[in-house]
């Protein structure tokens, strides 16, 4: 089709003719981007897109067999012409969702959606608008003030997204005259946020303390130095060694950054993240985190700090400036999922047994599985294809999980990321690993 366009446009026009030179661009652009979808394929690294026609939660109904339905309208279309037959599989009507960051069930609690559709009715759908010009409501007040109070924190702002609260922070907060110190694993959101700003840069190696440590020796000829981490890694499911972490930045008069996205709700005793886990809340200046994981599931992001830290987003940072308010029903899911955390931990402590049941016994069944204690838990595989084909044969098994391999993850280090939720039962966690086992003996990831 687009071909075909080109080809009337040098027609129409004659050689030489912008038009003609308008056409020939866009045919070369789409051979360019064929060939690079190809490379794609072909190294086995393609991410499909599966269509979920219900509400997010441990159970899913997919759209007309799940992958099927995606592949079949690409090739329809002449998108994915090449698309792999085996998607047209029909599934299971019972899905188990063990890949969603729905940590704590939420995204479909009751009480959450009631407060999503009163928000829409009292506050609108959107304010068209940005919230120094006319787009700030009671609500987003009130939730800032509530996130504030969650991690014992001066003040909040609130952001569209966690990428953009971190795209916006550092370029607001840092310098020529200062040193960011990153670890080389950060969100890639984290990385974004960095290049933007002007601030020197030091990326030290993934929670290696000595590097740390030399690299901030190295940094003290900058007026302020800011150490970036993750609290928890989203890719390999460990936890940054924030009590070290600290510790040197006291040592060396630095400043503590934290982005929480996969700890928010359910790590410490009351779930307010790795920071109350380790027990270093005083010692963390600024945390930035996000509304749309274990708080409700739908969107934003968040920066909580000093206040006046705040105070200058709110004058600088350029995402939050240029960006419209967060939408009122995603405001009320966030309130409620925070209020539901306030009241008690028990859904945030209900995590431990479960994450502890699905590791122990891949474990036991001869998987490798990366990090501790968190409930991301990366099934290493190593190879992308196996990694691809085996979530494939997991979902035909009636479980959905998603096989991660470059760029996503580097090269060599694919594997299957899963996911638990406060929601599953025991039975959801027994009935995945007896699937993984099938199909790592069928495979050959396990002897």
């Amino acid at each position: 089709m687009w071909r075909g366009a080109a080809v009337r446009v040098l027609r129409a026009g004659g050689a030489g003719s912008p038009r003609a030179a308008s056409g020939e661009a866009a045919a070369q652009l789409r051979r360019r981007l064929e060939s690079e979808l190809e490379d794609i394929r072909g190294a086995g690294t393609w991410k499909s897109e599966r269509v979920i026609a219900s509400r997010q939660g441990p159970h899913l109904r997919l759209a007309g067999g799940g992958a099927g339905a995606y592949g079949a309208a690409g090739r329809a279309l002449g998108l994915f012409p090449r698309c792999d037959a085996r998607a047209s599989l029909s599934l299971p009507a019972g899905i188990l969702n063990f890949c969603a960051n729905n940590y704590l069930g939420l995204s479909s609690h009751p009480e959450v959606i009631r407060a999503a559709v009163e928000a829409l009715e009292k506050f609108g759908a959107g304010l068209s608008s940005v919230r120094f010009i006319c787009g700030t409501q009671s609500i987003h007040k009130d939730l800032e003030e509530k996130i504030a109070h969650f991690h014992q924190r001066e003040d909040a702002i609130l952001y569209a997204s966690c990428f953009d609260a971190n795209a916006g922070i550092f370029e607001a907060l840092l310098t020529p005259e200062d040193a960011v110190l990153s670890d080389e694993l950060n969100h890639a959101s984290i990385i974004d946020g960095i290049r933007l700003c002007k601030a020197n840069k030091y990326r030290y190696k993934h929670m290696d303390m000595q590097d740390l440590e030399a690299k901030l020796q190295d940094a003290q000829k900058h007026r302020l130095r800011l150490v970036a981490t993750d609290g928890a890694f989203s890719m390999d499911g460990d936890i940054a060694p924030l009590r070290e972490i600290c510790q040197l930045a006291q040592k060396y008069d630095a400043l503590v950054f934290v982005d929480e996205c996969h700890a928010t709700g359910f790590l410490g005793p009351n779930g307010r993240g790795t920071d109350e886990l380790l027990g270093v809340m005083d010692k963390v200046t600024i945390i930035n985190s996000t509304l749309g994981k274990a708080l409700g599931g739908a969107a934003g992001g968040y920066t909580t700090g000093p206040k006046p830290l705040i105070d200058l987003l709110r004058q600088r940072s350029r995402p939050y400036l240029f960006s419209n308010s967060l939408p009122p029903a995603v405001v009320g899911c966030a309130s409620k999922a925070l209020d539901l955390l306030l009241e008690s931990n028990a859904i945030a402590q209900s995590m431990a047994a479960k994450t502890q049941r699905f590791r122990s016994k891949m474990t036991a069944a001869g998987f490798t599985i990366s990090g501790k204690d968190h409930p991301i838990c990366p099934v290493m595989l190593g190879d992308a294809r196996l990694a691809a084909v085996m979530a494939e044969d997991m979902l035909n098994r009636g479980i959905y999980v998603i096989g991660f391999s470059y760029p996503v993850v580097p090269k060599g280090k694919a594997r299957i990321r899963v996911q638990i939720s406060a929601v599953h039962s025991d039975e959801d966690i027994d009935r995945c690993v007896e699937a993984f086992t099938e199909v790592g003996r069928k495979h050959g990831a396990l002897p």
